[in-house]
């Protein structure tokens, strides 16, 4: 790693990046208070306009896609100034809730696989501002198995034709593009007949509906495809070879999820669900900051919580030397979904029943505890449930055997599906 980078533009060192950026940000973002940031809230499009907005900013100001490439409308510089950048923006309101899924799923996805027309459209659109990227993934009756997709893709006469159902898709209502896996050959194994999709979400044959979580949010949608048209020059990667894309693109989903992406922008939580749960001023606030049992029960989850900070640091490191094998982020996946469960319990428990019963304004905020205690497992199902994560780290990081599959190796359209 250096120090410095050179550009067509200047020569900046990392310090002297910071000192660039903290100048910058002072003149031209919002400040606000890093220990209380205002939430955006992913399920309201207001939300995603107002982030939208702050990104044209960053791009005016030069300070957008840092490890992006410059020929796909970044700035080139490795991970060392991302990190400075993220220190500075801390007290001002950045467009967070693009991170997750535009720039470290699918952006890094299609930096990765996708043709160059696609990279120097689709990524300088959304490090520009001017578009967000989703993921069209699981399906209806597809459960945790991916490369059980049944979503159908037919190619005639210069087209393909797609049929199907998406589901889950998170925050799609807001997005202009969107990474779909369809299934293109019926005659081969499940994982070899597979094509990704770049999807223009506006498309005529998409009807697109809200699904409402039990905690009441409206984030996830559902999508059904009727004669949906795309060209030829919508497929990511190659035909059939569509299990590949998805695999990097699980490998992206994966370190955004537990926090190891190189190219998040920014350091706060993208909304209220996602910051860490303040143990220590909850018990205070309850009268139990002296209790021996509290102060355990707080210190465990601090302590775990500064883990997986570290935890973070090293995979990140380790894949880059390769040290360890890109499947190694799934190991913060993993350790993030257990340790949002831990906090969210541990705060649960310390706030009692005052975390469930809102009486009025004094208990407000320990009622917010046990609305976040609804959705606590969202972080084990994101890229993967967690039963999936751990097969991941079994067989392919540990090299243990691979579990019995009895379509291992069977035609897809002799696997029996939806059958008892």
């Amino acid at each position: 790693m250096t120090d410095t980078v050179t550009s067509t533009q200047t020569t900046d060192s990392v310090a002297e990046f910071a000192a660039r950026a903290r100048a910058w940000l002072a003149e031209n973002m919002p400040r606000v208070d890093p220990d209380h940031p205002p939430f955006s809230v992913r399920a309201e499009q207001a939300s995603w306009d107002r982030a939208k907005e702050l990104q044209k900013r960053l791009y005016e100001g030069g300070f957008a896609g840092i490890c992006f490439p410059r020929e796909y409308g970044g700035l080139g510089l490795d991970y060392a100034y991302q990190r400075a950048f993220n220190a500075e923006c801390r007290n001002y309101e950045m467009p967070l809730i693009l991170n997750t899924p535009t720039f470290t799923i699918c952006a890094a996805t299609i930096l990765d696989m996708g043709s160059e027309t696609q990279k120097r459209e689709r990524i300088s659109a959304a490090i520009r501002g001017d578009e967000i990227l989703v993921q069209l993934l699981s399906e209806p009756s597809g459960g945790s198995d991916l490369a059980g997709v049944i979503t159908r893709a037919d190619y005639q006469d210069g087209t393909w034709i797609i049929n199907g159902a998406k589901t889950w898709s998170t925050s799609a209502f807001a997005g202009d593009y969107g990474l779909m896996l369809a299934r293109t050959d019926w005659t081969v194994p499940k994982h070899e007949g597979l094509t990704m999709f770049l999807v223009p979400l506006n498309s005529p044959g998409i009807t697109m509906r809200r699904i409402k979580e039990v905690n009441g949010n409206e984030e996830f949608c559902e999508e059904f495809f009727d004669g949906l048209e795309l060209g030829e020059d919508a497929v990511v990667g190659e035909v059939n070879k569509g299990w590949e894309v998805a695999t990097r693109q699980l490998h992206h989903e994966r370190r955004a999820v537990g926090g190891g992406s190189e190219f998040a922008s920014g350091t706060a939580a993208e909304n209220a669900n996602e910051m860490p749960p303040d143990h220590v001023g909850l018990a205070e606030a309850t009268g139990q900051g002296d209790d021996p049992r509290v102060q355990d029960l707080a210190g465990r989850a601090l302590t775990r919580r500064i883990v997986k900070e570290q935890l973070i640091d090293h995979v990140f490191h380790a894949i880059a030397d390769g040290s360890l094998p890109p499947n190694a982020g799934t190991l913060i996946r993993l350790f993030h979904a257990e340790t949002t469960e831990l906090e969210v319990d541990t705060a649960l428990a310390i706030a009692g029943t005052a975390g469930v019963i809102d009486e009025g304004d004094d208990f407000s905020e320990f009622a917010d505890i046990g609305v976040r205690y609804l959705s606590r497992q969202t972080g084990s199902l994101g890229g993967g449930s967690s039963e999936m994560a751990r097969n991941v780290i079994g067989e392919r990081i540990l090299g243990f055997p691979r579990e019995a599959a009895a379509d291992r190796g069977v035609p897809f359209n002799q696997v029996k599906r939806n059958k008892s």
